[in-house]
């Protein structure tokens, strides 16, 4: 299955109202009194425009990380990994989403999913890092 990848377009501009006030999970408030400025979500997702992907999350392994399959992740390139990292990866000619753990020269890739295996990066593996996971958009379920 070949994985869904959107380039990101930093042509489309659509600032939204932010509200400063902060949102309680009880009774309502006229919420227009707090809103004082515009937000350009592009402005606040996307660090380096022309190395931004989105990228839609298919599996269940990385659920403790709060990825869920139909997830999108904003992916960038031009960050660089480090220990403890979510990133996407290439693996043997496949792309993974996992967390990137590495000691004493060994590198493995973890998922936060306890159903699922680490995998040991070894000598052999077609492995490289594509992208750094920024933000994850996922849909509130409805029950």
């Amino acid at each position: 299955m070949k994985p869904e990848i959107y380039r990101f377009s930093p042509r489309l501009r659509l600032p939204l109202p932010v509200f400063t006030a902060r949102i309680h999970a009880g009774f309502p408030s006229p919420a227009e009194d707090y809103i004082e400025k515009s937000l350009d979500l592009n402005e606040y997702l996307v660090q380096h425009p022309a190395a931004t992907f989105f990228v839609r999350v298919t599996g269940d392994s990385m659920t403790g990380a709060g990825i869920n399959s139909g997830d999108i992740l904003i992916v960038d390139r031009a960050v660089t990994a480090s220990n403890g990292s979510v990133i996407v990866a290439i693996l043997n000619g496949e792309f993974t989403v996992k967390r990137l753990v590495t000691s004493g020269g060994t590198i493995r890739l973890l998922p936060d999913n306890p159903a699922y295996r680490p995998i040991d990066i070894v000598p052999g593996c077609d492995f490289e890092v594509w992208g750094v996971v920024l933000h994850v958009i996922h849909t509130v379920r409805r029950s």
